[in-house]
């Protein structure tokens, strides 16, 4: 099968026992935000700009669960910011498993290793030897990493582990050069790189959530999907990049940049999805054949937002996880005051004009998934993807180029941060960087940059300032 049979068996019966009681509107999947403090500055990202004023604010662990237990959906998506800075990320995971739900921690992968090893600690013995002996052969942890874990568990905290109903689902951008070039910090995508390989070598299931935006190379993404078909990920989330409001002001506010530069179309989202279901073939693509066939431009559908409902700090946002009208008490009450018609793109036309360019999964894949066409056969669509077979591991993945040129130290805001520490001033540390990079360029062959070209210093100057506040 392409998925275990637990999950899809869960889901369907979540899909069939409403469709049987002609319930109107339910969820699917809950965005669960219990904080939206996190420790990069994703391009393309929203959500600190949007809640700017509450980024200290965090859920409390009752009300995280309260909300799961609310919209009853089978599965449950921590989200943020970055889930694992939430104090009690540990205890959320574990009381959400205990009610029964399919738990996806999506995380930036940052800390995923340093939450490994805590769970390693919890179930150290002499027969867990080999597995740190290969570890340490991958370099994924350290010589004093593992005499941490030999020392056991010391504080008794639930620990998040292994388990055929979790998934880590780590943001994956592209390749290392668009990944860290997209989360504005150097060395980002060589940290996910290991922490999914130890993830997979302990015994997690994972995945990998990407989003697709204007300036992405669509062969790329289908070279990052190489790469970890070879290491075995279960699966990927892929999503088209969309303008939205708060989106917007990040881009125009704190980078200077034209949304319209950056973000898709629907025309574009299309050009770039046209073989998504080839990839769906030849790779574990979470999300219906159905949504795939609406990315590809060949068939319509309408947006069900409700069906993945956002709980944040600030109650049921709705009506979307992009969008912001509002925020309710309770999931119940959303359902009922939103004017869902409102929304979405019906015969070619927005109802609403920021929705004229969304095609994201959060609005059109459980539309697919609730099979509303069935004149086109949706159900047995997706019945036919989800009891196929699981495409096998691509090995030559393991020759793509993925460390191409943004690891530590060589990045977008190497070259300002690098003028920032040396002397003498800004201005003349950015003539400097220039000039080496000119003698680098003409050394490799490399049409000179002109370190007299006023544009280029002051885009230089503009990392400087990037570089100074994330320091």
């Amino acid at each position: 099968m392409r998925f275990p049979l637990a999950l899809t068996a869960k889901i369907a019966r979540h899909i069939i026992k409403h469709k049987l009681l002609r319930t109107p509107r339910f969820a699917l999947v809950l965005q669960l935000e219990p904080l939206h403090t996190c420790n990069l500055t994703c391009t393309g990202c929203g959500r600190i700009r949007e809640y700017s004023t509450s980024l200290k604010d965090m859920m409390s662990l009752e009300d995280c669960l309260a909300s799961a237990q609310e919209c009853a959906a089978p599965m449950v998506s921590i989200c943020g910011g970055e889930p694992l800075i939430y104090p009690k990320v540990e205890e959320l995971a574990v009381g959400l498993l205990a009610q029964g739900r399919i738990v996806y921690i999506c995380t930036n992968g940052m800390f995923m290793r340093k939450k490994i090893k805590e769970y390693l600690a919890t179930i150290y013995s002499p027969a867990l030897e080999p597995k740190l002996a290969a570890l340490l052969a991958e370099k994924l942890i350290s010589a004093k990493d593992a005499e941490t874990i030999r020392k056991g568990q010391t504080d008794g905290r639930p620990v998040i582990q292994p388990s055929q109903w979790l998934y880590w689902n780590v943001h994956i951008d592209g390749l290392e050069y668009t990944h860290d070039l997209i989360v504005e910090r150097e060395g980002v995508f060589k940290e996910c790189v290991e922490a999914i390989k130890m993830a997979k070598l302990v015994g997690y299931q994972v995945a990998t959530n990407t989003t697709v935006y204007k300036e992405t190379d669509v062969r790329e993404i289908e070279q990052m999907f190489e790469f970890f078909s070879a290491l075995e990920v279960d699966g990927h989330t892929i999503s088209p990049g969309y303008e939205y409001d708060a989106a917007k002001k990040d881009m125009i506010k704190r980078l200077d940049r034209k949304p319209e530069d950056f973000f898709l179309t629907r025309a574009m989202t299309r050009q770039k999805f046209a073989k998504i279901q080839e990839w769906g073939e030849r790779f574990t693509i979470f999300g219906t054949p159905v949504y795939q066939e609406f990315l590809a431009g060949k068939r319509e559908l309408t947006c069900t937002a409700w069906a993945i409902p956002t709980r944040n700090v600030k109650g049921w946002k709705a009506p979307c996880y992009l969008m912001t009208d509002g925020h309710y008490p309770t999931y119940t009450e959303m359902l009922e005051k939103v004017d869902w018609n409102q929304y979405g793109v019906v015969d070619s036309v927005a109802r609403d004009p920021r929705c004229e360019n969304c095609m994201v999964h959060c609005g059109y894949d459980p539309s697919g998934a609730l099979g509303t066409n069935y004149q086109s056969g949706d159900n047995w669509k997706n019945v036919r993807y989800n009891f196929g077979a699981k495409p096998k591991p691509f090995r030559d993945g393991a020759k793509v180029p993925a460390f191409n040129g943004y690891s530590v130290g060589k990045g977008h805001l190497a070259e300002a941060k690098a003028a920032i520490n040396s002397p003498p001033a800004a201005m003349n540390g950015a003539q400097s960087v220039l000039q080496r990079r000119e003698v680098s360029n003409l050394q490799n062959g490399n049409a000179s940059c002109g370190s007299s070209d006023t544009s280029e210093r002051d885009a230089l100057l503009a990392k400087i300032a990037d570089a100074k506040r994330s320091e």
